[in-house]
């Protein structure tokens, strides 16, 4: 999947039936951010440290309870942690800390700021680790357009969808890819040369340096040195259009017209799509009822979005083992891959034969 991008590395950590879990690592960096927190108890601690934002669809069990286990790994760090959700999500992650006792926190432990993300606004709440989590208001900002979140090479965009509640799509596009067009350097008689790396280095650093950039010319047929005083506007003359890739992450949702409409109109463009698809075909009954997708919906979906690449996830449980089912359900458009994955990744449950049982008859007095 990393082919698709130049910065981003999306990993879903998963099964096909297991509870969500998407990564994007932002590899220049070596951060990340997390799409939904089903199940992380299987995942390394080395998996969880460089996250620096959760993106939660809605608070459902299997879309929220590994935040627990993410709490574990990373709450004594002294870092700030972004969370974003959809209405009412702050009191649902209140509800997780306050169930343990913190009373040995200490003033290097990490804190969250969760985000609530309304039509026309986001709300935001601080839990400060040194004071125990204790939820404090952190203000309201008024919201227009979908972008929720941007961070180095991410940007992160989000679209409340019906599931008998408010849920999240997110779309993760690729920002900040530095590229030059050859053709402009020749209109305008630039030479490339050492100081595109330094162009390249302020474009980085969000222009801070305000001095003259040296560029190299060619004038009379001989190469020559000319200071540029704002390299920010020489850059706009001379870069490449870039069509930033996009992931597209939607769950949960009922295939109404309404969210179909705005599912399409959200993600129109990105290479990788990861979505839900809970029932076959047969038991599209069971979809409508628990507003979930078939795979008769994302057919269509994929039709009109045509991703070159697409993740089926979130699989019901009740097809264990019948996984080549949906699959064989599939129908993508030309040019659209099938990413296929194992029904399960995490290691199998350990029964009580497995370990040592701490029994009179095995070990006597």
């Amino acid at each position: 999947m990393s082919r698709l991008f130049r910065y981003l590395e999306p990993a879903y950590l998963s099964g096909l039936i297991e509870d969500p879990c998407l990564i994007v690592r932002d590899r220049p960096i070596h951060r990340s951010i997390m799409i939904d927190c089903g199940s992380l108890h299987h995942l390394a601690k080395r998996e969880l440290k460089p996250v620096m934002a959760i993106f939660v669809s809605h608070a459902h069990m299997d879309h929220f309870m590994g935040f627990d286990a993410f709490v574990r790994q990373v709450h004594a760090s002294p870092r700030t942690i972004e969370m974003f959700g959809p209405p009412g999500f702050a009191a649902r992650v209140s509800a997780r800390l306050n169930g343990y006792d913190w009373n040995l926190c200490e003033p290097y432990w990490c804190s969250f700021i969760v985000r609530e993300i309304h039509s026309d606004r986001t709300v935001s709440f601080e839990f400060h680790g040194p004071s125990a989590f204790r939820c404090e208001e952190a203000g309201e900002q008024h919201r227009t357009g979908d972008l929720i979140y941007r961070h180095n090479h991410i940007e992160v965009s989000a679209r409340l969808f019906d599931h008998g509640i408010p849920v999240l799509a997110f779309r993760v596009n690729e920002r900040k890819i530095f590229g030059i067009d050859a053709g402009k350097l020749a209109e305008y008689g630039l030479v490339q040369g050492e100081w595109l790396r330094e162009l390249k280095k302020r474009y980085f650093r969000e222009w801070a340096q305000d001095e003259p950039i040296s560029v190299t010319k060619m004038a009379g047929g001989c190469r020559v040195a000319e200071p540029v005083a704002d390299a920010e506007a020489l850059y706009a003359v001379v870069c490449a259009a870039e069509i930033p890739a996009g992931i597209g992450y939607v769950t949960d949702i009922g295939f109404s017209p309404e969210n179909r409409e705005g599912v399409v109109s959200f993600l129109q463009g990105v290479e990788l799509l990861v979505c839900e698809c809970a029932f076959l075909k047969a038991d599209m009954h069971k979809a409508r009822a628990s507003r979930h997708l078939c795979t008769k919906d994302l057919n269509e979906l994929l039709d009109r979005l045509r991703p070159r690449l697409f993740l089926a996830i979130h699989l019901s449980k009740t097809y264990l083992d019948r996984s080549e089912e949906l699959y064989a359900e599939l129908s993508p458009p030309p040019g659209t891959k099938i990413i296929r994955i194992p029904e399960h990744v995490a290691p199998r449950p350990v029964y009580s034969c497995d370990v040592t049982r701490l029994n009179s008859d095995r070990f006597p007095q």
